[in-house]
């Protein structure tokens, strides 16, 4: 029997329901991977699944619930390349002084749907790490990628994207998720979101 490569990792996953801003689990330091196994695997398998359904670029274990230092990931870059993959335990390492250039772009969370808001990050990102073997790894990230990377990373540490906005920024984006709440099932997107409902004019 052949190995398994991370590629085998990206199917056969079932669909779990996405954990949202306000449970602890959100909102500390994740438990580093030390056990590289099929339970491992088969959580990978349901991450991939899970953001799919969802129709996101990045998946955080914390953001399923599992209070593990993993995220999944299929983003495309500045040129539009398309990246898959798997990181265990990661770091990311940012640009600084005359390198470090901002990208302000509107940023959404799986954890908070439906909601964006514009947020200045810098548009190179490197993380290192494992892989979902204990492989160690190095990618390097730009434009949406780059951002891709530290979002799911931030999550790791505890970190949710509201938490690097204003008090007023906050508290719009807290608006625009209220507005739409409502269509999204609690159970998302195990239970596909719902259409909004027409208002009369």
């Amino acid at each position: 029997m052949s190995e398994l490569s991370t590629s085998d990792l990206t199917t056969g996953g079932t669909v779990r329901p996405i954990t949202r801003w306000g449970e602890p689990v959100l909102h500390r330091r994740q438990q580093p991977v030390t056990s590289f196994d099929d339970d491992l695997h088969r959580l990978i398998r349901d991450m991939f699944a899970t953001m799919a359904a969802a129709d996101g670029v990045g998946l955080a274990a914390p953001q399923v619930g599992v209070d593990l230092a993993l995220f999944v990931y299929d983003c495309p870059d500045e040129n539009r390349r398309r990246h898959i993959g798997v990181f265990c335990n990661p770091v990311v390492t940012l640009p600084e002084g005359k390198d470090r250039k901002l990208d302000y772009i509107d940023e959404g969370c799986l954890s908070l749907p439906g909601a964006y808001i514009e947020l200045a990050r810098p548009d190179v990102a490197i993380c290192t790490g494992q892989d979902a073997f204990g492989k160690e790894i190095r990618v390097e990230g730009t434009g949406y990628f780059a951002r891709c990377l530290q979002h799911e990373t931030d999550h790791l540490n505890g970190t949710v994207f509201g938490d690097r906005l204003s008090s007023r920024a906050r508290k719009k984006l807290y608006q625009e998720h209220k507005s739409v709440a409502e269509t999204y099932p609690a159970d998302w997107p195990v239970t596909p979101r719902s259409q909004p409902t027409p208002t009369d004019d």
